[in-house]
């Protein structure tokens, strides 16, 4: 009995495990089938997805290549475009070019009518020639032997003489053309291999101080420094109101360098007074003895002249403190010295003398301010004391003075030493002399009586002048304007030339009430 219940325990427990069984089982297979189906719907949302995306892709690489094609035609219909204008601008040259030549084709056409005119009445005038000339010879056979000899040499020798008074001519003309063309090309090409600065000096030199403090201490007690300082240099110094300078002022320039030299180290040192003064002044002047013979022996160096004298260095020496025209004359020189060999070299000259010649001429400069007489008659009588030739000496003497001596080398320091002072910023024209120039100009003008104003324009390079219309007419304009050219060119110095414009004009002037 037991057992039998046992058995049905065992029984309903077994069947009710298989039944709680199959249900996980059947959970589980669900959950299993909801878990594929989620995996299924995510698989193809994702190949949704991937497909959309390759679809806009595809379209998006469709259109930039329709995009693409449209802008090739595009860039191919304007090139078509262009060629299709460029081929009208040419058409439209090829018909231009045809127009010109139909053109130079009518001209060719009327010239040839011209000529053939022209040759038609040459011929009736060669005709009419040797009706001529038949003519005469009939009345030749007609003269005896001796009249017909005397003819023919009479007609010879006129001709003749004509021609040789033209072959003279064109032989005179063609050898002053070639002369000038030499001339012009030695001139250019010296001046073309030199280039130098030029120096605008004036007489007087600053010095700059260190404090306005410094300027009591120069003029000293009641003013004791600065006449024992103007005593030993013979420069006059000036003090004013201009802060952290004083001017020393003199015109013998060698002179003004000592004193300038002299009150630097014054200033530099700090004692001033009347026995250190007179102590720097002596010990500056010794220096510059040396200084100026450097300079000199510095200006022969540079143009190789040898052999110079002692006389001579110092006197070239001195010239880099001397100006003319406000051109530095050691530097101008130097110019000379070599132009003057480059244009004894173009001749065939002595070229090392030529440079010795150039750099001598101005020597006179050195002492002008010293003794009596001209710099060139000065320099000379230097040059004789030191023993040059004579080639030297007349270049010295005569090269302001063209003609006058019948020398060379003179010609040729001439040409070097106008090229020099003639060239653009050698030298300046002080503004006083530019006011006289210009009021000499405008009165030369005024001066007649046609004339009302005259007016110096551009720097003196035109008058401008105001005839009076009452007094003169318009015919007698161009005469009056070309009388006061020529007496500008007769009477007046000028650089370069001076237009001269006449202007007359009537005005009439009526008031409405």
């Amino acid at each position: 009995m037991e057992y039998a219940i046992i058995a049905v325990v065992a029984l309903v427990v077994g069947w009710a495990a298989r039944h709680l069984f199959s249900i996980y089982r059947k959970n589980a297979a669900e959950l299993q089938a909801r878990e594929i189906l989620a995996a299924a719907d995510r698989d193809a949302k994702r190949r949704t997805d991937e497909l959309a995306l390759r679809g806009k892709a595809e379209v998006l690489a469709e259109r930039e290549r329709l995009e693409k094609e449209i802008r090739d035609e595009r860039n191919e219909l304007k090139q078509t475009e262009r060629r299709l204008s460029k081929r009208e601008d040419n058409l439209d040259q090829k018909s231009n070019s045809l127009d010109k030549k139909e053109q130079q084709q009518r001209e060719q056409d009327e010239a040839l009518l011209k000529r053939e005119r022209a040759m038609q009445a040459r011929d009736v005038e060669i005709a009419k020639i040797i009706d001529q000339q038949h003519a005469r010879l009939h009345e030749i056979g007609k003269m005896s032997v001796e009249q017909a000899r005397d003819e023919i040499r009479r007609r010879v020798e006129d001709e003749m003489e004509h021609e040789i008074v033209v072959l003279v001519d064109r032989a005179n003309a063609r050898a002053k053309e070639i002369a000038d063309e030499k001339a012009r090309h030695y001139i250019a090409n010296a001046i073309a291999r030199l280039a130098s600065d030029c120096t605008a000096e004036y007489v007087v030199s600053t010095i700059e101080l260190p404090s306005e403090e410094m300027k009591g201490r120069i003029i000293g007690r009641e003013g004791r420094n600065i006449r024992a300082f103007e005593n030993a240099t013979g420069v006059d110094v000036i003090i004013d109101d201009t802060p952290g300078v004083v001017v020393l002022s003199g015109f013998e320039p060698v002179r003004r360098e000592i004193a300038a030299r002299t009150l630097t180290r014054l200033v530099a040192d700090g004692r001033i007074h009347p026995a250190r003064i007179e102590e720097v002044a002596a010990k500056v002047r010794e220096e510059m003895d040396k200084v100026l013979e450097e300079n000199g022996k510095q200006a022969a160096l540079e143009v190789d002249v040898r052999g110079l004298r002692p006389r001579e260095i110092m006197l070239l020496g001195r010239l880099k403190y001397r100006t003319s025209y406000g051109q530095n004359v050691l530097n101008h020189s130097r110019d000379v010295s070599w132009l003057a060999g480059m244009l004894a070299a173009e001749l065939g000259l002595d070229e090392q003398l030529a440079r010795r010649c150039g750099l001598l001429h101005d020597l006179g400069k050195a002492i002008d301010h010293e003794h009596e007489g001209t710099h060139p008659q000065l320099g000379a009588d230097v040059a004789k004391m030191c023993g040059e030739n004579a080639d030297v000496i007349a270049a010295i003497l005569y090269h302001h003075e063209p003609g006058a001596a019948d020398n060379l080398y003179a010609t040729v320091v001439q040409a070097a030493d106008a090229i020099s002072a003639a060239r653009p910023g050698a030298r300046r024209e002080t503004f006083e002399n530019y006011v006289k120039r210009l009021e000499r100009l405008e009165l030369v003008a005024t001066n007649y009586p046609e004339v009302d104003k005259a007016f110096a324009v551009q720097a003196g390079r035109e008058l401008r002048v105001i005839a009076n219309a009452q007094n003169i007419g318009d015919a007698d304009c161009q005469q009056l304007c070309r009388k006061i050219a020529k007496q500008i060119e007769d009477e007046l110095t000028y650089p370069g030339e001076v237009k001269v414009t006449m202007i007359r004009e009537n005005r009439f002037v009526e008031y409405a009430r």
